[in-house]
């Protein structure tokens, strides 16, 4: 199923280019993890913002 034929047509070059940018997101994902620590100060920030 997943031969050259497929990866030469625009499906399979589609999928190529999904699965690149899945793990693109993926490596850039897990560089921007917060702590637990920095969680916590962004939720006791004493800036209130009122939305109307």
């Amino acid at each position: 199923m997943y031969d050259r034929r497929f990866f030469s047509s625009k499906l399979g070059q589609a999928a190529i280019a999904s699965i690149i940018a899945m793990v693109a997101f993926v490596a850039i994902s897990s560089q921007f993890t917060a702590s637990d620590a920095y969680a916590a100060s962004i939720a006791h920030d004493p800036i209130m913002v009122e939305l109307a």
